[in-house]
C-alpha cells in the first residue's frame, strides 16, 4: 500500500531572500533568542549592547541586581544610548543628555522643568522580555510570548541534573565559525545524527555510543540523549565516578537558534546560530568552566571539536547549500523510523512542523 512519506523542503526555503525576510519577522523576532551571559554583568550598572535580527538592544544590571533588557534607543529623538559594554551609574543619551535610571525610568531631561505638563515619571525606556536561565540571558521581542518554561519544558531541571555547578559556570573559550549556508541547513545538520558515523569518526567513535543515540522533541526543544563510549575508548580523560552523569552526553536544542551541549565529564558547550542572510550563518561555540577556571582537558576537548566535528560539519552544510542552489535538487523522502534512533530523521520532521507553524 502506498503511503505519503514526508519529504525534505523545497530548495526555495533555503535560497529565497524573501523567505529569509519572512523568517526574520515571524520566527527570529517572536522566539527566545540568546543575548549573553550573566558573567558579563557582575555589578549594578554593568551593561552590554547587542544586535538581535535588525534590532539594537542592551542588557543592564539594575541597582537591585536584576538583569533587564531594553531597546537601545532614547525616548526623546531616537539616538542610541550605549555602545559596546561597560558600567554606568546612570544611562545618559549622548544627543541631548536625557538621563535614565538603570531600571529604565526617565531621571532627567534638560529644560523639562520649564515645560508645563512634562511628567518624568510617565517616560521609560522600551523594555524587551528577558529571562535568565542558569546564568544565560535570553530575550524575546514578542511581549506576548509564553515564558521559556512553556517553550522548553524540563530544560532548567535537566541542565541542573547534568551540571551541578551551572550557576558558577563562565565562558572560557569561544570560536565563531562562518558557514556559507542558510541557517536551517546548519540547524538541521545539528539536529540529526543520521550522518554521524560516516562523517564524524572522532565524535561517533571517541565520544558517544552512536547505537544509543536518539533525539526526542520536548516542547520547542530537541533533546539529544546517548551514552558515551566506554571510558577507555573516550578521546579524552574523564573520571567516571565524579558524577552520576559523568559518562553521558546530552544536548538541548532550543528552537530556533541555540543549543546547550554537555559532553562526558559534565563539560558544557553552547552553540549560538546567527543568521546573517539567506545563505550565510555565523555559529558561535563557547565552552564553560566553573568560576571561569580553565583546564587543559577542556581546552583540548574544545580544540578537538573545532578540528574534527566542526570542520567536518562546515564542509557538509556548505556542500548542501551548493546543492540547493544547483537548480537540479528535487526533495526526497525523509527516513523516519517510528521507534526513533540514530538512523531516523523524525527530529527534522519536528523542525519542519515548527517552521510551518511560525510562517
Amino acid at each position: 500500500m502506498k503511503t505519503d512519506l514526508p519529504h525534505a523542503l523545497d530548495a526555495a526555503h533555503y535560497t529565497d531572500p524573501a523567505q529569509f525576510q519572512r523568517e526574520q519577522e515571524r520566527i527570529f523576532r517572536r522566539t527566545w533568542q540568546y543575548a549573553g551571559h550573566a558573567s558579563q554583568l557582575n555589578d549594578p550598572g554593568d551593561y552590554f549592547a547587542f544586535e538581535l535580527h535588525g534590532r539594537s538592544l542592551f542588557c543592564v544590571k539594575d541597582r537591585e541586581e536584576t538583569i533587564r533588557a531594553f531597546y537601545n534607543v532614547c525616548r526623546h529623538r531616537a539616538h542610541q544610548l550605549v555602545e559596546g559594554s561597560g558600567n554606568k551609574r546612570v544611562l545618559v543619551c549622548p544627543y541631548h543628555a536625557w538621563s535614565y535610571e538603570l531600571d529604565g525610568h526617565l531621571r532627567g531631561a534638560p529644560g523639562a522643568d520649564k515645560v508645563p505638563g512634562f511628567d518624568l515619571s510617565s517616560i521609560c525606556l522600551t523594555p524587551a522580555r528577558s529571562e535568565v536561565l542558569g546564568g544565560f540571558i535570553f530575550v524575546n521581542l514578542d511581549q506576548n510570548a509564553e515564558p521559556m518554561d512553556a517553550w522548553y519544558p524540563g530544560l532548567a531541571s535537566g541542565l541542573e541534573e547534568f551540571l551541578p555547578h551551572l550557576d558558577r559556570l563562565k565562558p572560557v573559550y569561544s570560536r565563531q565559525v562562518e558557514e556559507q549556508c542558510n541557517w536551517k541547513v546548519s540547524v538541521e545538520n545539528y539536529s540529526e545524527c543520521y550522518h554521524c558515523r560516516r562523517n564524524h569518526p572522532t565524535f561517533a567513535d571517541g565520544v558517544v555510543d552512536a547505537d544509543s543515540y536518539d533525539i526526542v522533541p520536548q516542547g520547542y526543544c530537541l533533546r539529544h540523549v546517548t551514552r558515551s563510549v566506554t571510558p577507555d575508548a573516550l578521546s579524552y580523560a574523564v573520571d567516571p565516578d565524579s558524577h552520576p552523569r559523568a559518562l553521558d552526553y546530552t544536548s538541548w536544542f532550543l528552537w530556533p537558534h541555540f543549543s546547550f551541549q554537555i559532553y562526558p565529564g559534565n563539560v558544557l558547550n553552547t552553540y549560538h546560530w546567527r543568521a546573517t542572510n539567506h545563505r550565510s550563518t555565523q555559529v558561535v561555540r563557547q565552552w564553560f568552566a566553573v568560576d571561569g577556571v580553565e583546564s587543559g582537558t577542556l581546552l583540548r576537548l574544545a580544540e578537538q571539536d573545532l578540528n574534527t566535528t566542526v570542520a567536518e560539519d562546515v564542509r557538509l552544510v556548505e556542500s548542501v547549500q551548493r546543492g540547493l542552489e544547483s537548480g537540479g535538487y528535487r526533495p526526497g523522502p525523509l527516513i523516519i523510523n517510528p521507534q526513533g534512533g540514530v538512523n531516523s530523521e523524525h527530529s527534522i520532521k519536528a523542525l519542519y512542523a515548527w517552521l510551518t507553524e511560525a510562517l
